[in-house]
């Protein structure tokens, strides 16, 4: 089972008050990738928003300066908004991501939890699922062929132009995120690519008659078994103890759901709801070592089993020096708790 974190570059105050430059935010997000790196983790991913409380407008350009700095670690979107993207483009930045990593580039395309990215990129939201089931095949044909013949509704057509840089790997790996729309688990199989979900609230059980859907069109469309991948994303945060952890993560968590409800219509989170997600029924990786390793493997199981867990660490990123040290237990304590017990079963 891989372990990683994924960032959206949050800018916003800490339990402090003060509020970091954008320019301090992402050198202290470098800072983060770094310490995954050393301390094992196995992939850091960026996301793509375009909104004033996230840096992460082009993960592959932060990725890229990780690139640099890091020798291990493979690094990802977290996801990329295809529906509002160029896939020629998204296949060109990674491509030169993958080059400049040496072969660890991965992306995972989505269509996104808000809906900036497409009037500002002149896209009606109304298409967003048309529009990424069009570029989805456009990017898989890119990566598949060098020289690409395609015509589509949304983007002018290619007619055998070749596409560059090729990357280093043989075949940068797509997975496809997906919330909780059985459309787009059933697509993930049906396409053969590896699926990761967003689990950012209630419980990961709930999850498992979509899991079993992805596995079901993977099996009817005759790909190979071994290739099948299920990753989740999920609210995250290690500490010494897990009141420690709670302690931590809450203030930003609250800020960050609450403003983001307010413009849905939702009620102000509490920290009662916090909690109950926090405990043994709930999907928030919270807690000490120990706490935090059982409750992945109760996950994994819960689902059937899981190649990936993703930590979503964003709503504290402003508290660097707590970040550092979660970043490092997750790292040096979780993972090793979590591939002894997986060990035996592999």
């Amino acid at each position: 089972m891989e372990l990683g974190i994924d960032s959206f570059a949050a800018i916003m105050s800490g339990v402090s008050g003060d509020t970091p430059s954008p320019a301090g935010r992402i050198a202290t997000l470098l800072e983060e990738i770094e310490m995954a790196d050393r301390c094992g983790l196995d992939v850091f991913g960026i996301g793509e928003h375009h909104r004033p409380e996230f840096l992460d407008s082009s993960p592959a350009v932060i990725l890229a300066a990780a690139a640099a700095k890091t020798k291990s670690i493979r690094l990802t979107s977290a996801v990329t908004v295809l529906s509002a993207a160029d896939p020629v483009r998204v296949f060109q930045e990674f491509a030169t991501l993958d080059l400049i990593s040496q072969g660890r580039a991965e992306i995972v395309v989505g269509r996104g939890s808000f809906g900036e990215a497409y009037p500002l990129f002149g896209l009606r939201f109304e298409d967003y699922d048309a529009l990424f089931a069009e570029k989805l095949q456009l990017l898989l044909e890119i990566r598949a062929t060098e020289n690409v013949h395609w015509s589509g509704r949304f983007r002018p057509a290619i007619s055998g132009q070749g596409i560059y840089p090729r990357p280093l790997q043989p075949e940068i790996p797509i997975w496809l995120g997906v919330g909780g729309s059985r459309q787009s688990f059933a697509r993930a199989g049906l396409l053969g690519l590896p699926l990761m979900v967003a689990i950012i609230g209630g419980e990961f059980r709930r999850f498992r008659p979509l899991v079993d859907l992805y596995r079901e069109a993977w099996r009817r469309a005759g790909h190979p078994p071994e290739r099948q991948r299920v990753g989740i994303h999920a609210l995250g945060f290690v500490a010494g103890s897990s009141q420690e952890a709670r302690d931590t993560f809450y203030p930003g968590w609250s800020h960050m759901f609450t403003q983001i409800g307010r413009e849905r219509g939702w009620s102000p989170v509490t920290r009662a709801q916090f909690e109950a997600q926090c405990g043994p029924g709930g999907a928030f990786l919270i807690g000490d070592p120990e706490t935090v390793a059982r409750k992945l493997l109760e996950a994994s199981d819960d689902l059937g089993g899981v190649s990936r867990f993703t930590f979503q660490m964003s709503s504290a990123s402003a508290e660097h020096e707590a970040m550092l040290k979660s970043i490092e237990l997750l790292g040096t304590e979780v993972a090793p708790l979590v591939r002894k017990a997986v060990s035996p079963r592999t």
